[in-house]
């Protein structure tokens, strides 16, 4: 098992900013509308399951914070929706990209932005309570996830809503590395697992999760749901070019099929809670 508690914080920036998760999202100019749209189409289409997670029409005239917004996407869709919202992210690139997205869009003056280390989240982004902590694909990046947790509850209140998405151990995907790279033993997948988590290969920290770990990851909160979600079935050598065609193992399937396969070996853990009074 590999120990990410030891990994440098600056490790993990500096992946980041090497290429920011969906910067290929598109092939228009980088930081122009017509770039951001697609980035949208582009990441909802193939991951559908995220608007509804959000649920961004909910939180319109309330407090949300986001943490890790990478280029922004969810980030405006919250703005747009009409919450006022609070995002911080350690990938600098990242978060100038968003900022930039953010004023192409109108929204500026329904977003702040902050630079850092989730871990330190309170010493860094305004007082809570705030009514939604949304985060997804981002604290099982963190070295130390436990400490962003800690720091998610001093900025929560009885009325707020955590809604968070990380990683499932038990999940198509890592069925697939145990079988094509081996080993098969569930306990030493973690190396394997951060090297190939992500569309850039060599990813420092990745934790993932079974629904016991998420109640450690979680403690002093009330898990109200935890579901699995999301299987990447598209071809990748068509994908790459953005093209859609359904890798052959999962041709053929039907979408209520697909969606009973999620439920079971999803790769996104879809977790909501609240603080236990």
């Amino acid at each position: 098992m590999s120990d990410f508690a030891s990994v440098p914080l600056d490790q993990v920036r500096d992946y980041w900013n090497r290429r920011p998760c969906n910067l290929r999202h598109s092939k228009k100019e980088v930081g122009t509308r017509e770039y951001f749209d697609e980035v949208e189409a582009r990441k909802y289409f193939v991951e559908p399951h995220i608007p509804g997670f959000a649920d961004f029409s909910r939180w319109k005239g309330k407090r949300v914070l986001e943490i890790g917004c990478g280029l922004g996407t969810d980030t405006i869709n919250f703005a747009r929706a009409g919450a006022e919202v609070v995002a911080l992210d350690y990938s600098d690139i990242s978060l100038d990209l968003a900022s930039k997205r953010a004023s192409a869009f109108g929204l500026s003056d329904k977003i702040r932005f902050f630079h850092g280390n989730a871990e330190e989240l309170s010493r860094l982004v305004p007082e809570g309570p705030y009514d939604l902590v949304y985060s997804f694909g981002v604290i099982h990046h963190t070295p130390h996830p436990e400490r962003v947790v800690s720091e998610i509850r001093n900025l929560m209140g009885p009325g707020s809503e955590l809604r968070l998405m990380v990683y499932a151990k038990i999940s198509y995907k890592t069925l697939w590395l145990m079988h094509t790279e081996g080993p098969w033993e569930i306990g030493s997948l973690d190396p394997l697992v951060a090297k190939n988590s992500e569309a850039q290969t060599g990813c420092p920290v990745t934790y993932t999760y079974t629904r016991g770990g998420l109640d450690r990851l979680l403690p002093g909160f009330e898990i109200t749901e935890a579901k699995k979600s999301h299987i990447f079935t598209w071809d990748i050598e068509h994908y790459v070019r953005h093209e859609y065609v359904r890798d052959k193992a999962w041709q053929g399937v039907s979408e209520q099929d697909l969606a009973e396969w999620e439920e079971e070996l999803g790769w996104h853990y879809l977790v909501k809670a609240s603080l236990k009074s």
